[in-house]
């Protein structure tokens, strides 16, 4: 839409033009009391089906949360891919750069989700892992937003191409290419991710977040802690897709320029909130839930 005119006072900012570029998954989740021991068959427990992957939930977590998002990512020619995308779909995710690939299923997990929310997943996938750099054209996004479920080679053409906020969820963690570090300008992992990638991130210079869960993230510049954060209190009941949420809050918070303390805030509240409730994709806050919880908390009433 073209604007001919200045905008009206109370006009809405607009809304980031982003790219997320990484992995559709359809998730298939066991709600168990405690996870089996090796060997160990653990019943009565409850199955659920969710559109996933780490791509699909941090498009749809930033498109909620008031950017405007493009998803590049592959799915299998099967009725999976329907399913993985359908709620990206009705969430104003544009879906013009999936490829549908022939001869190969749609990415799955199998995630378990204990009583307390934590969860363990084995990710078949399938069709993320044929995604080419030839697919890649994130020219013209002021945000691109990346994950490790797909190739390095689309991951560093990404970054190549990025012209505007470039912003790393290294997960899962793996050796991470010199050039793809220098690249980013926000590299966001967990705790655990953060001690096996230290080698690799030692001498980063820009923005590296480190999130704690429960217990809340921290922000580091060349080494040094800039902010800290801690999420309002919540019942967990599904982890699941709460450090997407947190993704996808924080490159839209610092896109339209809120400070790093302030993007932090925010992104540990859609965090929790996304863990409040079961399954990574319907759990996803809007932007208007997360200003709640964090006015809240300001006032002392988390």
């Amino acid at each position: 839409m073209t604007v001919t005119g200045p905008p009206e006072p109370d006009a809405q900012p607009k809304r980031p033009r982003m790219c997320v570029v990484g992995s559709v998954n359809v998730d298939h989740v066991a709600f168990c009391s405690r996870f089996p021991k090796p060997g160990e068959t653990v019943t009565d427990a409850t199955f659920a089906r969710h559109p996933g992957g780490k791509g699909a939930n941090q498009a749809l977590a930033a498109s909620r949360l008031g950017a405007q998002v493009s998803l590049l990512a592959a799915v299998g020619a099967d009725s999976l891919a329907d399913y993985g995308l359908s709620l990206l779909r009705r969430g104003a995710v544009d879906l013009s750069g999936v490829v549908v690939v022939e001869n190969e299923s749609t990415g799955i997990a199998l995630i378990l989700v204990d009583e307390t929310g934590e969860n363990q997943i084995v990710v078949a996938p399938g069709a993320n892992r044929t995604l080419r750099r030839s697919d890649v054209d994130v020219r013209d996004f002021a945000v691109v937003l990346c994950q490790l479920e797909v190739r390095d080679e689309v991951v560093l053409e990404a970054a190549r191409q990025c012209t505007g906020l470039y912003l790393l969820n290294a997960a899962p963690a793996r050796h991470l290419p010199r050039s793809l570090i220098d690249r980013a300008d926000v590299i966001v992992v967990n705790e655990s991710e953060h001690a096996s990638l230290a080698e690799d991130l030692a001498g980063f210079e820009r923005l590296l977040i480190v999130t704690r869960g429960a217990a809340g993230a921290h922000a580091l510049r060349a080494g040094h802690r800039l902010a800290e954060a801690v999420p309002p209190r919540v019942n967990a009941v599904d982890t699941v897709g709460a450090g997407d949420a947190f993704c996808a809050a924080l490159a839209v918070r610092l896109s339209i320029g809120t400070p790093v303390q302030a993007a932090l805030e925010a992104a540990c509240a859609a965090g929790a909130l996304a863990a409040s409730a079961r399954g990574a994709q319907p759990s996803f806050p809007t932007t208007a839930e997360v200003d709640i919880v964090l006015a809240k908390m300001r006032n002392g009433l988390d």
